[in-house]
């Protein structure tokens, strides 16, 4: 079926007003919607994906001849919910973040690339902060394979890789190494380039393991507590209960759905969003309290099937691990624990008190949802009792 913008443009801009978006915000929508018009005329009068993609990455501003970040932000969200309406018929107003700064590759065939794997990560519905690492790693080598006289992909060798390592020395340090390897490899599995990926494991990318830290028990009394006021929002004491008794990731608490709680019971089951495992996990009384008093009394009215939402409109789904973040930090700070944690944190600290519980480790990587059982190793570094049993007697001719 053929689509006109005007036609598309009306639908984004009724969804956006029902949404209760401001005024301010309709109208640069609307301002986009105009040269997008322009844009698909220009091709034919019909608009597609293919079409609308391109438009996305004209982000060089005709003024300055420079990349403008406010025009790709402004280009990029509204392709994106005519995309996602011509999938699903239906507007999803999902919170969207600017991705970041930094250059952006300006070359035909590498601003393509670039465009279609950003659109490839957005439809595989990955958290924001995953994706605006990735596209910022992935525009960053392409910046660098343009500063080498490299156009296109096709193009590059295994040494571009390691080079662009190298010139990152500048300004970054080694440590941030493999960081940078696990969010560009994507990019080279994503363009079919395995000597790109074998490149990768020349660089010198070891991570280092420190001690993982977690809250006390007194600590965690504090928190417990701080939940079970009345003055404490119900959607924050839940998300944080939530993060400390299951241990669950910010991701998959932020995709929680309403239908994944069995109240008769007292369980949650999902299918966890970074290893495709069902978990299912028993609430406590007071957390499956605290998840009441929110879905009865102060959840939204909104049609998005999950079951934390944002408090402004559009009242969707928290969108990534940095909201989750703030509203544990918040919460942890008004029970005087002054430390920046998000789920992660308590993510740690829920292991911890299992281990310290002498539950067998499989069953920790089992509530974790650990796809290498061996992953859940690391946390013997918070239990000291038992590295103590580590530690070998000094020699007897070393004593003296």
């Amino acid at each position: 079926m053929e689509h006109s913008v005007p036609e598309l443009g009306d639908i984004v801009i009724a969804a956006l007003r029902d949404a209760n978006y401001q005024e301010s915000t309709i109208t640069n929508y609307q301002k986009t919607i105009t040269k997008l018009t322009t844009y698909i005329d220009t091709h034919g009068g019909v608009y597609t994906p293919e079409l609308g993609n391109r438009f996305a990455g004209l982000t060089t501003s005709p003024q300055t001849g420079k990349f403008s970040a406010q025009r790709h932000f402004d280009f990029s969200r509204l392709i994106h919910l005519v995309n996602t309406y011509l999938e699903t018929s239906t507007i999803v107003l999902s919170h969207r973040t600017r991705g970041g700064g930094g250059r952006w590759p300006t070359s035909h065939d590498l601003a393509d690339r670039y465009t279609e794997y950003e659109t490839h990560i957005r439809q595989r519905g990955l958290a924001d902060a995953t994706i605006d690492d990735y596209a910022r790693t992935t525009r960053s080598y392409l910046v660098f394979l343009e500063g080498q006289s490299i156009t296109t992909l096709d193009a590059a060798t295994a040494d571009t890789v390691t080079a662009h390592f190298d010139s990152l020395l500048a300004r970054w340090k080694s440590t941030s190494f493999p960081w940078v390897v696990s969010n560009l490899r994507p990019f080279f599995k994503y363009s079919h380039r395995p000597d790109l990926i074998d490149a990768l494991c020349l660089i010198n990318a070891t991570r280092n393991h420190a001690v993982i830290p977690a809250l006390t028990d007194q600590q965690c009394q504090q928190v417990i507590a701080e939940c079970q006021k009345p003055s404490t929002p119900a959607r924050n004491a839940a998300i944080t209960l939530l993060a400390l008794t299951t241990g669950l990731r910010a991701i998959d608490i932020t995709r929680m759905k309403l239908t994944d709680l069995d109240w008769h019971h007292r369980t949650l089951r999902i299918i966890q969003h970074k290893t495709g495992n069902p978990l299912t996990v028993p609430l406590p009384s007071l957390l499956c309290q605290r998840v009441a008093d929110y879905v009865l009394g102060g959840r939204p009215t909104s049609t998005s099937p999950e079951v934390f939402l944002r408090t402004k409109a559009p009242h969707t789904r928290l969108t990534d691990h940095s909201a989750i973040h703030v509203i544990i930090t918040k919460t942890l700070k008004t029970a005087g624990i002054d430390h920046p944690a998000g789920a992660q944190f308590l993510r740690h600290t829920a292991a911890t008190r299992l281990l310290k519980a002498n539950t067998p480790l499989p069953t920790i990587s089992a509530v974790l949802g650990h796809a290498d059982p061996t992953s859940t190793t690391v946390y013997y570094t918070v239990d000291a009792d038992r590295l103590r049993d580590c530690v070998l007697p000094v020699p007897k001719g070393a004593q003296s």
